[in-house]
């Protein structure tokens, strides 16, 4: 059952939706400046010389960052369960995305002193290459453990994300310990997640793997359809199931290494977004994954003006915002299996 039969149709309103939200986005901050004057303001045509300055350089680089995140962590989110054909997986629940905060943790803290060569070597990029790297261990590691013969126990895939979660938790909290004053504000950001520093560069640096991710991704739906049925019965059908399995396990620790490296661990978007598009336009991955993308760009962008409005002038973490939405879902979820196995 979908509530929108045409899905080209639901993906053009999801895009209307995510161009209004960027706008509304723009207008909320410290100056006010009305929805007309924003548009103006991203064409440099606005008459006051300030509000055109806010735009491009400050409110633009954090929409486009927002969108960019989002979009990553949801299509991250949907080929994951797809992969694992579980609907529970999520990158942030099964210690992805806290992989990835602890390899970017890590180069914060050390990269002066252990990882100096590290640094040298990468210089600007150091952290956004931990990041993808700590992404990709990960994923490969969850993946080892909850596959045997070609089969994935998806029970054992998320007990281990549990155990991975706390294993990076404690990382992180022994970097925290030994963290100088300066090192300790960018852990509360990197483990609370915000868009509050985003630049050009940060869209730059993270929008090429994000992309790439994005683009390739839709390739495997297919793929992703046919793992519904089983493993073996989409290597009869005639699918490359491992280059495919690799190709996806590649991609996803791509997007979300990138994404965490510029904002942190946001929490629960590869997991709502994914579950609201199924919910409006089906379950072929052909429209879910694209679906997923645009689905995702709204719900961070959402939670990055309420986490601006809630406590103005200052700002929550978004992480919060989003784990404050995404914990009923999750919860909701759980419920609805337990009904349908009769529990």
């Amino acid at each position: 059952m979908r509530l929108i039969k045409c899905a080209p149709c639901g993906l053009s309103v999801l895009v209307v939706v995510v161009l209004l939200m960027a706008v509304v986005s723009m207008t909320i901050g410290a100056i006010q400046i009305g929805w007309l004057d924003v548009v103006l303001a991203l064409f440099g045509l606005s008459d006051n010389a300030q509000w055109n300055w806010v735009v491009q350089e400050i409110r633009l680089p954090r929409v486009i960052l927002g969108i960019l995140v989002g979009a990553g962590l949801a299509v991250a989110g949907a080929a994951m369960q797809g992969l694992f054909r579980n609907p529970l997986a999520d990158p942030g629940l099964v210690g992805v995305s806290t992989g990835a905060a602890l390899a970017a943790v890590s180069v914060i803290v050390l990269g002066s002193t252990y990882l100096a060569g590290w640094t040298a070597m990468t210089g600007y990029y150091a952290v956004p290459i931990a990041a993808f790297l700590g992404g990709l261990t990960i994923t490969w590691l969850i993946y080892q453990i909850a596959t045997k013969d070609g089969r994935t126990d998806v029970a054992l895939m998320l007990l281990a994300g549990i155990a991975i979660n706390a294993i990076a938790g404690a990382a992180t909290g022994v970097l925290t310990y030994y963290s100088t004053d300066e090192a300790l504000r960018s852990l509360t950001f990197w483990t609370m997640g915000s868009l509050a520093s985003a630049t050009w560069t940060d869209v730059l640096v993270s929008g090429i793997p994000i992309l790439l991710a994005i683009g390739l991704l839709p390739y495997f739906a297919l793929t992703l359809n046919a793992f519904l049925m089983g493993e073996r019965v989409s290597e009869h059908i005639g699918f490359n199931v491992k280059l495919a399995k690799r190709a996806i396990i590649v991609l996803t620790a791509l997007s979300v290494g990138a994404a965490v490296a510029v904002s942190g661990v946001i929490g629960f978007v590869g997991l709502v977004a994914p579950h609201l598009v199924r919910l409006l336009l089906g379950p072929d991955h052909r429209w879910v994954l694209p679906g997923s993308a645009l689905m995702g760009a709204i719900l961070v962008i959402l939670s990055d003006s309420i986490a601006r409005i809630i406590v103005a002038p200052a700002e929550l973490p978004i992480g919060l915002v989003m784990a404050a939405i995404g914990g009923p879902f999750f919860l909701a979820l759980l419920l609805q299996r337990r009904n349908r196995v009769g529990f």
